[in-house]
């Protein structure tokens, strides 16, 4: 068995070898075909390589070619502006003038109430004034035509069909009477053309006086002459109307001092109406009075006064009677002076107040220069405005109610002196008539 084992060995080793030498030459193989696979790429990739390379000069060679033309074109450019320049001569500072003077036209017919009329006058403007080329000679006619139709028109009242904006920003075409270069209106609504706009826009809140009447009876009117509001400066103040506060908004903007100063000022008011009425109705008695003292009347003060005579009083002493006389004056005097006081009062509070208001007002502007500085002046108007409105307020009662306070107590006191003074007669006449009964009886 042994022997038989060792016989074997060598035919294993053999068939390891054989192995070997056959994965040798496989593998031999498989180099031989890479190779070759990296042969074969290896030229494709030179003949891509050439190919490309050959491109590359055929595209360089057309980029020198237009280079080249490119060059000469500019050069011929370049000669074709000498020459025109040269040509042009002073030309150039004529077309220059026409832009110029296209332009600045422009601006103004944007803003006139003549372009609406004739919208296509802008485009041709800026044709001129921003065109690529130089203004041909149709384009200088249509620039001063466009001069000479706005210096015609601006002589002119006429009608047309535009295209308005109301204040809530939708559009319509209505009949539009336009009044030289002054004024335009439709339906009795002032137009404005807001500034670049070229378009007409119905003010969002139309002049007041009877101006809308106006506008109304001179659209309908067929007379050579009619009377109508109109604005020289082409509208911009009829546009300033939309900024300009009522008086009630005027009101509003003082804010709660203006409130109360106005709750007072009424009350003085009421007060001193009725104070002067009340005045006036007691001088008509007084005065009735006057005609017929002997006959004394309770339905006026003067009677009450002259009532002390009658009665058990004809046989007091006359310092009893002027003591009763004195009586009847003071009893009288509280409701003819009645009011000053507390007018005199609603005097002296109405500039304060004012000044409560406008501290109050300065205080607000202040806190908003504080939180947005002081570079927008819109923003400061709220407080200024409540500052100023709340010192306006104050003084506005305080004058009317200083005047009527002055008349009260003028009639007040005249009408006093009429008491003190019919007294003081009628004392004087008992008096005389008692020294005179004396003197006789001795």
């Amino acid at each position: 068995m042994a022997g038989t084992a060792r016989a074997q060995t060598p035919s294993g080793l053999d068939q390891l070898l054989k192995q070997v030498q056959e994965s040798a030459q496989q593998t031999s193989k498989l180099n031989q075909e890479r190779e070759a696979r990296f042969l074969k790429n290896k030229s494709e990739q030179a003949a891509l390589l050439a190919k490309a390379e050959a491109e590359l000069a055929a595209v360089e060679g057309r980029v020198a070619g237009v280079k080249g033309r490119f060059d000469a074109s500019q050069r011929e450019i370049a000669a074709l502006k000498a020459q025109l320049g040269s040509r042009a001569g002073d030309y150039t500072q004529v077309y220059a003038a026409a832009r110029q003077s296209a332009g600045d036209l422009r601006g103004i017919l944007a803003d006139s109430y003549i372009n609406p009329q004739y919208p296509k006058r802008l485009a041709l403007l800026d044709g001129i004034a921003k065109g690529p080329a130089l203004p041909s000679i149709n384009q200088l006619e249509s620039l001063w035509l466009s001069l000479q139709q706005e210096i015609t028109e601006q002589g002119k009242s006429a009608r047309f069909t535009a295209e308005v904006v109301d204040p809530l920003g939708a559009k319509a075409k209505v009949e539009v009477v336009r009044v030289g270069a002054f004024t335009a209106f439709a339906d009795g609504d002032y137009l404005a053309v807001p500034q670049g706009s070229g378009e007409l826009r119905a003010l969002s809140r139309q002049p007041g006086g009877g101006a809308q009447g106006l506008a109304e009876d001179f659209a309908e009117s067929d007379d050579a002459f009619a009377p109508i509001l109109i604005d020289p400066t082409r509208g911009a103040l009829l546009a300033l109307q939309v900024d300009r506060p009522t008086l009630t908004e005027r009101i509003h903007q003082g804010g709660w001092p203006g409130y109360v100063i106005l709750v007072v000022g009424l009350l003085g008011f009421l007060l001193a109406v009725y104070q002067l009425q009340f005045l006036l109705r007691v001088d008509l008695g007084v005065r009735a009075q006057l005609a017929d003292p002997r006959n004394p009347r309770p339905d006026n003060p003067l009677g009450r006064v002259l009532t002390v005579f009658k009665g058990d009083n004809e046989k007091h002493d006359p310092e009893v009677l002027e003591l009763r006389l004195s009586e009847a004056v003071l009893k009288e005097t509280p409701a003819i002076e009645r009011g000053q006081q507390i007018i005199r009062l609603v005097i002296a509070a109405g500039p304060l107040l004012g000044l409560l208001g406008t501290v109050a007002g300065m205080i607000e502007t202040f806190q908003v220069i504080m939180e947005a500085g002081a570079g927008d002046p819109k923003l400061m108007a709220g407080g200024i405005s409540k500052a100023m409105i709340a010192t306006v307020l104050g003084l506005g009662i305080a004058i009317p109610l200083l005047f009527i306070n002055a008349v009260l107590a003028s009639r007040s006191r005249a009408l006093i002196q009429i008491l003190d003074e019919q007294s003081a007669g009628l004392l004087a006449e008992r008096i005389e008539a008692q020294q005179t009964g004396a003197l006789s009886r001795a």
